[in-house]
């Protein structure tokens, strides 16, 4: 699919040029639009277009069986709350996007700078941003108040990386483009690629003065970043509004609907097609029926000329107008109750707050709650999600002594040594005392050595050193030393200034040989105050290890340290010097100014020269640091897998990297086979080249296994042709399934090197190949394009901004709570979601049917079997109150034992609480209770005499039985299904019968039949047929056989065939007490790591450093004459690129 990299894009006089608007639309309606749009998208849910139809049959005179009114209200209602709910959805829209597009910047207008809001930026435009500014496009940087151009940018909303990144400008427009007047005069032509997604990728090219000038990222300024340390910038916009990266990695957003959401919808088809048959059946037995006995009754006359075919139809509608109440719209509306109440729980756990940051669990939806119970695969981002992305210096070795092994946390750091970080913590005591003896040699050569090797900068912030490094490892570092009394206080070009101990000394730097992933080293020859001349290396020990000289001591004890750090996920670098001779170096110098001056390939040519040099090395000692994971992250994994959810890590990081994070967060364990997905897929491919015919046999024959071998097999791949964008065919998405199917026969995952957008299509592949529900979760804005696409989208709210909140279903602090919103809330949500839907489709079958055993004696003339009033207040009233109590508070377990028990969440993942086998068995269930409620009293009824002498077979009389008796056997159900019994779903049930008890007797009271004798016809039914025990005992026995068979089958089910749940409850006491003990005998004890022995991860992740500025003088004003302390040290200089895409 190779295409040309580069469109033209003009610019060719910047006053004339077509605008192109800065103004961004994350909202979806507008004044003009809501009204229509809404309702259109509303229409689409299959039950809203049933409920509109129904209203227009009840419109119709001759078919209508009941008021219009009944179905109306009901509507409006439905439609109005979910229109209010999407209204206040999109007004939030619309205020972020008012704030971000009103936001200042100043633009060059008309020859000078004016303040002027985003939105009206357009393409062209000459931008000058201050320090602390967003920016706000994406921006070509001409220049700036920093030495060549510099400018440094914080990019934590776009990648969550709080380490600052610097840009340049080309030195031309640096140069020639500090004035209002130059800048105004500006007219280039330039030449760039098209708008797109990589954050990681820039070409261009510009034409000024007759000269063409390359462009590249390192010069691009992009939208969502924040200028710091640098006084003011100036630059072009190249991309506005929706055309810059950070928009177009933001995916398109998507409507996310739950699983159960479209099954209720398929059973919504379902039961229309149910009613249909039945209304079918029923209005052909009107027609027969009318032609045998009621066209020839006399006293059945009603005066309408109308045959019995005519007849048949207008029953047909009438019973369809009947029989709705199967699905009734109060369906909807509960739903849309109980969604909102257990958004509300998320929102209210405290045990999901962050104290630390004053930040609570937020539920941004409220439509997906009971899917977050089904989640069978977790795509995280790693920096920022999974760690603090903060290094930490724990151990060392030193002359093969290692420290930081004991639990003796040093003191008193600051009383000796005024630069001492307040916050750094080192767990040896005995450490300390060594450097401050001043007798151990090799302790004060491995922290000066820290305190030299490194390409860190320094800038003094109100009396306090602040560094900025290349990578935050090498920042630990150098913060280690500064405790140990090694403090780096200056640079410039060619010195570099420490405070060894209470003595401050400038060493010469004479050469500064750079890190790079091949080398996994750096070194620095320093010229010593007294004449010699040292180098000084770190780096991973398997690089240091081969140039070591013979002679070298501590080598078998260092090793072994490092295996113990290895094997605690602790990221190592070895620590060596050698002295030099001056001979030897003026030798070496030489050679080192001819290879700086190739053209070409000029870093080989380097490379080859530094081997001369780093060779018979003296080996110190080692560093052990931790790359911080969040508080709870691998207890959190381990959980999490054991509820059989597979967890997938999708990071821009290099693969040695990610795999170290694996190890520390328990997503990688001992007990894993780890594959590199590269080979396998390499091996799979060639087999299908050899063997074409299996293309075409793919799906009919099954594929075969990856891995054959047995045990738990875990995948680290690299994103690559399997991970390409565009339509493809089945020859062409034959990668993408092979991916597929062997990472999911994977406990664990990890894909490096990808994009944002990779990041999105490998969640799409698991979705579009496995038909699985997803979750992704993500701090920065390169996770918001993974987030839209997954099923459920989570963001990390925090420092490193709120792109990746703002485009997700749920947030929260940090992510240890996912496994309280998955196992907790989640479970809950589900369990409570199918309960409801369960029992209010039998609630309804059993209410709708016995109009259909009516019918059969009432010549299918689709007359009711109740009171209107009864129809209208039974989902309203009578049986509403403790379902939805059911489907907001119900809980099998409470939420430690479900912590406790993850195994609990596997009947979410198989979606075994509500599919349509347990629709059908509603039904059934509802067919068999309408049956007991019609002909036991109907049976009841025959020939029979009260005590008063009258018979009290009426149908009024008969209609109040049957609905006294469904009243009990509803509410008396719903309490057999009731887990978790509280005071108000006692109050509901009892309630709901009350209130059933109350409003009939008014409703059938002479008074309210005076005022309203067409509406009320039912008078003094209720009392006649109430105070006679005959029929008291027929509703008992009616409801006593109608629960039976459930409390007979519930107890063998429960006996017999227990579930995991079933088995905790029945223990429930037993645990919560072990829970209890465990809790008061709980000491806390340090994270135990794996035993694998693994090499270090420290010189694979650390970025090139900052040798190339260093050298250059770049980023130095000027050489000081005399140093005056940390107040004259050197600007500010942050991390270029923390994290690689």
């Amino acid at each position: 699919n190779k295409k040309s990299e580069i469109t033209p894009i003009f610019f060719t006089d910047l006053n004339t040029v077509k605008k192109i608007g800065n103004a961004i639309k994350t909202y979806k309606y507008n004044a003009f639009t809501f009204l229509p749009l809404n309702l259109y998208e509303q229409l689409k849910r299959a039950a809203n277009l049933y409920f509109l139809a129904l209203l227009i049959l009840q419109i119709i005179p001759e078919i209508s069986t009941l008021p219009w009114y009944t179905t109306l209200i009901p509507l409006v209602v439905v439609l109005g709350v979910t229109a209010i709910k999407d209204l206040v959805d999109d007004l939030a829209r619309h205020r972020m996007d008012k704030e971000i597009n009103n936001r200042k910047s100043e633009v060059l207008l008309n020859g000078r700078f004016q303040e002027a809001k985003w939105r009206d930026i357009q393409v062209g435009d000459v931008v000058r941003m201050k320090k602390n500014d967003f920016i706000p496009a994406d921006i070509l940087l001409l220049s700036s108040s920093n030495p060549n151009s510099l400018c440094y940018v914080e990019t934590a909303e776009l990648d969550g990386e709080t380490n600052l990144k610097f840009k340049m400008g080309l030195r031309v427009t640096d140069e020639r483009l500090q004035e209002e007047r130059q800048l105004a005069e500006f007219n280039a032509l330039i030449e760039c690629e098209e708008p797109n997604n990589r954050l990681d990728k820039f070409l261009g090219m510009m034409l000024w003065n007759r000269e063409q000038y390359p462009l590249e990222l390192d010069n691009m300024l992009l939208r969502g970043c924040k200028v710091r340390n640098t006084e003011e910038c100036h630059g072009l916009v190249i991309f506005a509004g929706a055309d810059t990266k950070i928009m177009r990695n933001g995916g398109k957003t998507r409507f996310k609907r739950t699983k159960i959401d479209e099954l209720m919808n398929y059973m919504v088809y379902t039961i229309f097609a149910l009613l249909l048959l039945v209304a079918a059946g029923l209005a052909i037995g009107h027609t027969y029926w009318y032609e045998d006995i009621g066209s020839k009754a006399w006293y059945l006359y009603d005066g309408k000329d109308q045959d019995a075919s005519y007849r048949g139809f207008l029953s047909f509608w009438g019973y369809i107008i009947v029989l709705n109440t199967m699905v009734p719209i109060s369906l909807y509306v509960s739903v849309e109750v109980i969604r909102l109440g257990q958004s509300k729980f998320i929102n209210w756990d405290l045990q999901m707050y962050f104290a630390e940051k004053d930040t609570p669990a937020k539920a941004r939806t409220t439509t997906l709650n009971e899917q977050l119970g089904q989640i069978e695969y977790i795509f995280s981002d790693k920096t920022g999600t999974l760690t603090q992305n903060i290094m930490a210096f724990k151990k060392c070795t030193i002359a093969g002594r290692s420290y930081g092994c004991k639990k003796i946390l040093q003191k008193g750091l600051r009383s000796w040594n005024r630069y001492a970080d307040k916050k750094f913590q080192f767990m040896d005591n005995y450490l300390v005392a060594h450097v401050r003896s001043k007798k151990d040699r090799d302790a004060m050569e491995f922290f000066k050595l820290l305190s030299l090797c490194h390409t860190v900068m320094v800038e003094n912030k109100d009396g306090e050193l602040v560094y900025q490094a290349a990578s935050p490892d090498e920042g630990a570092l150098v913060t280690a030393a500064r405790n140990f009394g090694f403090v780096f206080l200056s640079r410039t070009q060619d010195t570099i200034t420490i405070r060894e101990m209470d003595q401050e000394t400038t060493y010469e730097m004479l050469a500064l040989l750079d890190f790079n992933s091949d080398r996994k080293r750096m070194s620095i020859i320093l010229k010593f105050p007294d004449g010699r001349i040292r180098l000084y290396c770190k780096g991973a020990d398997t690089v240091i290890y081969e140039r070591l000289a013979p002679n070298s001591r501590h080598k078998e004890t260092t090793q072994t340290a490092l295996d113990v750090f290895a094997n605690e996920t602790l990221r190592t670098l070895c620590l060596c010097y050698k002295d030099i001779s001056a001979q030897e170096y003026e030798a070496w110098s030489r050679k080192h100014k001819d290879a700086q001056l190739t053209l070409s390939n000029r870093d080989a040519a380097l490379d080859r020269v530094y081997e001369q040099i780093e060779n018979n090395l003296m080996l110190i000692g080692a560093t052990a640091i931790e790359d911080k994971l969040q508080d709870g992250v691998p207890e959190t994994i381990a959980k999490l897998a054991k509820a059989d959810i597979k967890i997938w890590v999708l990071t821009g990081d290099k693969k040695e990297t990610a795999e170290n994070i694996g190890y520390s967060c328990s997503l990688l364990t001992d007990d894993m086979q780890i594959h590199y997905g590269e080979d396998k897929l390499s091996i799979r491919q060639a087999n299908r080249r050899n063997e074409p015919q299996t293309v075409y046999r793919r799906k009919k024959k099954p594929a075969e296994p990856f891995f054959t071998q047995p045990g738990k097999n875990a995948l680290i791949i690299t994103g690559g042709c399997w991970l390409h964008d565009g339509k493809r065919s089945e020859m062409n998405s034959l990668p993408q399934i092979d991916f597929v199917d062997m990472a999911c026969e994977c406990e664990a995952v990890i894909c490096c090197r990808v994009t944002p957008k990779q990041k999105a299509n490998v969640v799409s592949l698991v979705k579009k190949y496995k038909k699985a529900v997803t979750l992704s979760i993500g701090d920065g804005a390169n996770d918001v394009n993974m987030i839209k696409t997954a099923d459920i989208g989570v963001g990390i709210s925090g420092q490193e901004g709120m792109q990746a909140v703002m485009s997700s279903d749920y947030a929260f602090a940090q992510f240890r709570y996912l496994q309280r919103l998955l196992l907790v809330h989640g479970r809950w949500s589900y369990i409570r979601m199918c309960k409801f839907l369960r029992f209010f489709f039998f609630k309804n079958f059993a209410f709708t049917l016995v109009h259909f055993w009516y019918s059969f004696f009432s010549g299918y003339s689709s007359q009711v079997a109740y009171e209107d009033w009864f129809i209208t207040l039974y989902n309203l009233c009578y049986s509403s109150l403790p379902v939805l109590l059911v489907g907001l508070l119900d809980q099998d377990v409470n939420d430690r034992l479900s912590l406790k028990f993850p195994k609990l969440y596997l009947p979410g993942q198989q979606g075994t609480l509500f599919n349509y086998k347990n629709f059908f068995i509603s039904l059934f269930h509802g067919i068999f209770v309408s049956l007991i409620i019609f002909f036991i009293p109907y049976g009841a009824f025959l020939q029979t005499m009260g005590q008063d002498g009258e018979a009290p077979s009426d149908y009024q009389s008969f209609a109040v039985v049957t609905a006294s008796s469904l009243i009990f056997t509803v509410n008396l159900q719903i309490s057999l299904d009731t887990s978790y019994w509280t005071f108000v779903n006692c109050f509901a049930v009892l309630g709901s019968i009350a209130i059933y008890f109350g409003i009939m007797f008014d409703i059938h009271s002479a008074g309210i039949h005076v005022i309203f004798p067409s509406i009320f016809t039912f008078t003094g039914a209720a009392s006649n047929a109430l105070r006679q025990p005959y029929l008291w005992l027929t509703i008992i026995l009616t409801v006593g056989i109608s629960l039976l068979p459930v409390i007979c089958i519930q107890f063998l089910h429960k006996t017999i065939w227990p579930s995991v749940g079933d088995k905790v409850q029945r223990n429930r006491k037993k645990y919560e007490m072990e829970l209890e003990e465990k809790e008061k005998k709980k000491q806390p004890s340090a994270f135990q790591r794996g035993r694998r022995s693994r090499r270090s991860a420290y010189a694979f992740s650390h970025s090139r450093g900052y040798a190339d500025l260093i050298s250059s003088g770049r980023s130095i004003r000027r050489r000081p004459a005399a140093r005056g302390g940390p107040q004259d040290s050197i600007r500010e200089v942050p991390h270029r690129e923390a994290e690689n895409i």
